[in-house]
């Protein structure tokens, strides 16, 4: 028998779901990372550009370089361990150090990314964060004292999660330097991978909590350009029932409106679908991290439930009311073409009416002509029938005037009766 032959996707489909590893991170360290992504087109760009720029950067520690087609890739930098991740509209550089940090959130960390080479990407800084990770303090007055040295006291908010192994807090405020801060103070006996676990998703639920708010910025652009496209509807939704409006104008206008906001609905329909899948990864991301109170501070699902949820809550209200507008629109198009058919077809009845009445008006002058013709034709056939009969009634003492009395009814019941022979043939 011949061998079982794999589909020629089977390991590919397999590795796929291992893609992407945790990294193994040692605790005290640091850990920074940056999110890129360009300002335009940034799910259509030139991915080519994207890895080599990470081949510069690899290229200057002397790095292994990945597979061609490679989405993620680990390397080590120097006392710096570096993960790239390629995403549909992003880059990510993430790099973890081993050891205390000289002092907390130091924006030297972002050494690690020089200047030089970051000013060489296509994309534009989406975000980047500053990870302070410590061990658990025996007091958990301590871990607070330092959160709120570190931290906004009024935006912070701190977690348990994984079961207790670890306390996440941030305030999702930009520092000085330009950078989010979070700190992560795990339990003893803690792994390397579990940390970094922790780590890779807090990641995530900053990179696409913002770039899922960029749906909100769309939404607001939009939204002056829906409340005069409003106002327009529903003017000429209202003209329509005016007796004195001009269909043709009212439809023109309505197909403007149409297509403005069909042309809104495709500019917009990839923002507002990828900040509904943002939003669902974010909540995702919460959810698996296990949240339980940390000294009564407001998690992270509370923090979102207050300050991230009315966002995504404007932008679906966005989406819907543009579809809403758009559906407007086609209603009072077809509404409007309902009233221009009608309007035709009265329009039609009135033109029937009048063949009606012109071809009335034809039939009663073909028979007046009719007539005309019969008496005609009857009073030159007279004349010759009666040149005909005066010889055969002159011998009979009858003058030609009495004759052609006798002969003209004769004569003219001849003529009718052939002509309307005629006429009946043609019918």
């Amino acid at each position: 028998m011949p061998p079982l032959q794999d589909h020629p996707n089977r390991y590919a489909l397999v590795n796929e779901l291992h893609a992407r590893p945790a990294a193994k991170v040692s605790v005290p360290g640091v850990a920074v990372f940056i999110a890129l992504k360009p300002e335009r087109e940034a799910a259509k760009r030139d991915r080519t550009h994207d890895r080599a720029h990470l081949l510069a950067l690899l290229d200057r520690h002397g790095a292994g370089h990945p597979a061609p087609d490679a989405t993620h890739h680990s390397a080590d930098l120097g006392r710096h361990h570096l993960k790239w991740e390629s995403h549909t509209e992003f880059v990510t550089y993430t790099a973890f150090e081993q050891g205390e940090a000289a002092r907390p959130f130091d924006p030297v960390a972002f050494d690690v990314f020089p200047e030089n080479w970051l000013a060489q990407s296509q994309g534009q800084r989406l975000t980047s964060i500053i990870f302070q990770i410590e061990e658990m303090p025996t007091n958990p007055s301590v871990a607070v004292h330092k959160l709120l040295e570190w931290f906004v006291p009024e935006s912070l908010a701190a977690a348990y999660v994984l079961d207790g192994s670890a306390v996440i807090a941030s305030d999702f405020r930009i520092d000085r330097a330009g950078h989010v801060r979070m700190a992560v103070f795990v339990k003893p006996g803690v792994g390397g991978r579990r940390v970094g676990r922790i780590i890779q998703r807090l990641c995530e639920i900053e990179t696409y909590t913002t770039i899922s708010m960029l749906g909100l910025f769309r939404a607001r652009a939009l939204s002056a350009q829906m409340n005069a496209l409003d106002d327009e509807l529903s003017r000429l939704t209202r003209a329509m029932t005016a007796p004195d409006s001009r269909s043709d104008e009212t439809l023109d206008a309505l197909l403007g409106i149409s297509s403005e906001l069909e042309n809104m609905m495709v500019e917009s329909s990839f923002r507002f679908g990828a900040t509904g899948a943002y939003e669902a990864l974010v909540q995702q991301r919460i959810e698996v991290l296990r949240e339980e109170r940390f000294e009564d501070r407001q998690s992270l699902h509370e923090f979102m439930t207050r300050r991230y949820d009315p966002a995504m809550r404007t932008v679906k209200s966005a989406e819907l009311r543009l579809t809403k507008m758009a559906e407007r629109a086609m209603r009072a198009g077809q509404l409007l073409g309902t009233r221009v058919d009608v309007e035709r077809s009265a329009q039609n009845q009135r033109l029937l009416e009048s063949m009606d009445r012109r071809a009335d008006l034809q039939l009663r002058l073909q028979n007046t002509v009719e007539g005309l013709s019969v008496v005609a034709i009857s009073y030159y056939a007279v004349n010759l029938v009666a040149y005909v009969a005066m010889p055969l009634v002159e011998p009979l003492g009858m003058s030609k005037t009495v004759a052609m009395a006798l002969l003209a009814p004769v004569v003219v019941l001849g003529v009718w009766a052939m002509v309307r022979r005629i006429r009946h043939h043609f019918e």
